[in-house]
């Protein structure tokens, strides 16, 4: 992680993935599955991961929303958005904002990185380099 996401950091507390993301790290990611099947994969691939509380899942609207505390007590709240584009085809999106005033000096931006790392090493096989 760079000095510059660090200093960003000291005044935002919030991060997102977007298909307008001047940080390629921080592009949506597109995978040639149905809505559902990513979902089911997605689910329960959040399960898993160490640190992270799954809070609340909707189907039907294709979010699930996450918990993560820190060592220092502060709680960062993620939202995964699962979006389909096509029949069989499915966007990722994932929002990360840290509850309070202060920066999170690139906690938010890091924990998006680790999340798409991991979503990306279970779903290889399926994804999409770029939205066609």
């Amino acid at each position: 992680m760079s000095f510059k996401r660090t200093l960003t950091g000291i005044f935002r507390s919030q991060e997102g993935t977007s298909d307008r993301a001047k940080v390629p790290e921080l592009k949506t990611r597109y995978y040639s599955l149905s809505k559902e099947k990513c979902w089911e994969e997605v689910s329960s691939t959040l399960k898993k991961i160490p640190g992270y509380k799954v809070l609340h899942e909707v189907q039907s609207v294709g979010e699930i929303t996450l918990e993560k505390r820190t060592s220092l007590g502060r709680v960062m709240d993620i939202t995964v958005s699962i979006v389909s584009t096509g029949p069989v085809r499915s966007a990722v999106d994932i929002y990360s904002a840290t509850r309070g005033s202060m920066g999170d000096l690139g906690a938010n931006y890091r924990n998006i990185l680790q999340l798409f790392s991991v979503l990306d090493k279970k779903l290889a096989a399926h994804k999409v380099s770029s939205n066609l």
